[in-house]
């Protein structure tokens, strides 16, 4: 396989299996007047919640925590990594406007165990947030950051160094316990117009060479018939994978960069994925479907392919799983 991701004549990124994806200010008043519409959704019912299953939980085995949006809290060998780490009440550049934080993250970070590694999907401000990223430097300056191609020299302006950053299909030994491997997503990336897909997008899929555990954090992305399945070949062995299963209304608008419920149990099912967990819904209202319909609408995608329901759940945050 090319590790490197295609790029344009100007050096930008682009996704090889979906045309352009770019949106333009007619296309935000398309949608905003109502273009893209959805049709009517099936209502959740009352009381709905997502099946569980009572497992006892045991903290000696690996553990997987939800604290919203697309950040989980992952233990596993006694290290401890966060996936794209976002405590601020805004997703956005300016701190008193934009998408504001719907539900309270479940563990402040001064009541977090010492985090050992982060990994980043991509530099959009409800993934790569400034002020959790200041507040968890000072609090564990010995972290490793492990970034897409391109982001580093956004922290390199913080002063943060312990950075990797690393293009698809590269991959990083750490400290002889992990490898991790950068696998491609189908999304976007710019914090700003002008740095638009400048600098790449990810997945990770995180191999802990201890306990022969592996975890796949998808990251932000849309479906494609052909990454999932690759990454399902190159890892057999998948035993949790961390998948959005939010903001994706309208569909007409959102499924180049999206995925909808129906499309996270295509790659539940695409990587074989023992464990699945919903994440990217209930915390920041970025789309138009309810805050609480993604788990329904998953809860249906389950039953449509007749699977196990208890092999992709939708925990609330604050939930610690056993992987």
């Amino acid at each position: 396989m090319n590790p490197h991701p295609p790029t344009d004549r100007k050096g930008r990124y682009f996704n090889p299996h979906v045309g352009n994806i770019r949106r333009r200010p007619r296309d935000f008043f398309l949608w905003l007047i109502g273009c893209f519409r959805d049709p009517p959704y099936e209502m959740v019912p009352e009381g709905f919640s997502y099946p569980f299953p009572d497992n006892e939980f045991d903290p000696k085995r690996p553990w997987a925590m939800w604290l919203g949006h697309s950040t989980y809290l992952i233990s596993a060998s006694g290290r401890h990594i966060l996936t794209d780490p976002i405590w601020g009440k805004r997703c956005s550049p300016m701190p008193f406007f934009g998408p504001k934080r719907k539900h309270p993250v479940p563990l402040p970070i001064d009541q977090l165990p010492k985090i050992d590694y982060i990994l980043i999907s991509h530099d959009h401000y409800d993934h790569l947030d400034r002020y959790s990223v200041e507040r968890l430097h000072e609090r564990f300056p010995e972290i490793l950051w492990i970034v897409p191609k391109g982001v580093k020299k956004w922290f390199k302006k913080m002063g943060i160094t312990r950075v990797v950053e690393l293009h698809w299909w590269e991959e990083i030994d750490i400290d002889s316990i992990f490898k991790v491997t950068a696998v491609p997503a189908q999304h976007f990336s710019g914090r700003r117009t002008p740095d638009l897909n400048k600098t790449l997008w990810v997945g990770y899929v995180m191999e802990d060479l201890l306990d022969s555990k592996t975890f796949y954090f998808v990251g932000d992305t849309g479906y494609n018939t052909h990454d999932f399945k690759i990454i399902g070949e190159v890892f057999p062995k998948i035993d949790l994978s961390l998948i959005p299963i939010g903001s994706y209304s309208p569909r007409k608008f959102m499924s180049p960069v999206h995925v909808e419920p129906k499309d996270a149990v295509k790659i539940h099912q695409d990587v074989n994925s023992k464990l699945s967990l919903g994440m990217h819904w209930k915390t920041f209202r970025l789309s138009e479907e309810p805050m609480e319909q993604p788990p329904f609408d998953l809860y249906r995608s389950m039953k449509s392919e007749e699977l196990d329901i208890w092999s992709f759940l939708a925990p609330d945050p604050g939930h610690k799983i056993n992987w």
